[in-house]
Formats: C-alpha cells, sequence, structure tokens
C-alpha cells in the first residue's frame, strides 16, 4: 500500500501474520510460541498452511523448526576453576566463610588419623607390629602425637630398635643371671662335698 509522507508519495509492504502457524506449530512441537523457528524464505508457503495437517508437513520438510533450549555456558565456570586450582582467585578478597567453614578441621582431623591407623592396620597384620605395640602408637596416634604418616613411620622404627635393644639386654642379663646360678650352684655343691668328706 501507499502513503504520502510530507509530499512525498511511499510504498509500505505488509508483513504477512504467521501468528496462526506460530501457535499451532507450538501445540504440535510441544513447546512455546518463542521457540518457534519460521523459515523467513518461506513465508508465503507457512502463510498458506490453516491447519494442523499442513502445518505437520511443514515441519517435516523443515521449514518450521523448534529452537534448542537456551542453556547457561560453563565454560567461563570451569576457566576459573582451572585458575582456582593453580591458586589464583583465592585472596582474602575472594573468600566468604570462616577458614573452618572453607575446609572444616574435623575433616581434615578425620582424613589424617584414618591414614594413620590404615598403616597400622597393615603393620599389625604383615606381623611387623605386636599387639602391645600397636595398641601404644594406635592411642598415641589418637591423642595427636603424630601430624603425618613420615612422622609415624619414624616413630615405629624408632620403637623397635628401643625394643630390640631392651630385648637384647634383657637377654644378656637372663645368660648372665643363668650363669651366676649356676656358679653359685657348682660353689654350694663343693662345699658340700667337702663337709661329707671331714664327717
Amino acid at each position: 500500500y501507499q502513503r504520502r509522507v510530507h509530499g512525498e508519495c511511499l510504498f509500505f509492504f505488509a508483513m504477512v501474520s504467521l501468528k496462526l502457524q506460530s501457535r499451532l506449530a507450538a501445540r504440535i512441537l510441544k513447546c512455546g510460541k518463542n521457540r518457534i523457528w519460521l523459515d523467513p524464505n518461506e513465508t508465503s508457503d507457512i502463510s498458506m498452511a490453516n491447519s494442523r495437517a499442513n502445518v505437520r508437513k511443514l515441519i517435516k520438510d523443515g521449514f518450521i523448526i523448534r529452537k534448542p533450549v537456551k542453556g547457561q555456558s560453563r565454560f567461563r565456570w570451569r576457566r576459573l576453576v582451572a585458575q582456582k586450582k593453580k591458586g589464583r582467585h583465592t585472596g582474602y578478597g575472594h573468600r566468604l566463610g570462616t577458614a573452618n567453614a572453607r575446609y572444616p578441621t574435623k575433616t581434615f582431623w578425620v582424613r589424617r588419623i584414618r591414614v594413620l591407623r590404615r598403616l597400622l592396620f597393615k603393620y599389625k597384620k604383615a606381623k611387623k607390629l605386636d599387639r602391645r605395640s600397636y595398641r601404644k602408637l594406635y592411642l598415641q596416634s589418637k591423642g595427636g602425637m603424630y601430624k603425618n604418616k613420615r612422622v609415624l613411620l619414624e616413630a615405629i622404627h624408632k620403637l623397635k630398635t628401643t625394643r630390640a635393644r631392651e630385648k637384647i639386654i634383657a637377654d644378656q642379663l637372663k645368660a648372665k643371671k643363668a650363669k651366676s646360678n649356676a656358679r653359685r650352684a657348682k660353689t654350694v655343691a663343693k662345699q658340700q662335698a667337702r663337709r661329707v668328706k671331714k664327717a
């Protein structure tokens, strides 16, 4: 149609209304009208479709398409997480909770004690620790005496060497005692023999 504006004759082309087709397509494709895409090059064919059957045919031909759901991109989030793993963006200005809220001391303790107890159990099962040593080290670990696996291993080796040294000393004392007892018995026997002779 034409219209006179400021003394000039201008021509306007009326757009074809495709509201009906959009509504029918939305019903058929089970989505909102905003997600319906109508091919702009095929407006004349689409405008002719005034029934569900015709709209279905256009959908089959690919002139009407249901647009995918707009998602939220995870790219920026993944990039930030990768940087945080390197230690970036973790200063005081980026922290929202207390130190205990961010990494609870209880979680830290549970992880640490599990490592220590697992090691002790493994050593006990392999007969590297006797029952008495195991119980002692277990209770010391519970009391927070060992802060990590390395310190506990050092304590185990130290305890084992101490126990071995104690055993050697005990054996030596036992042997010495046995020897002195034998000597004493021999002396007593000699004395008795002398007494018998005199009598």
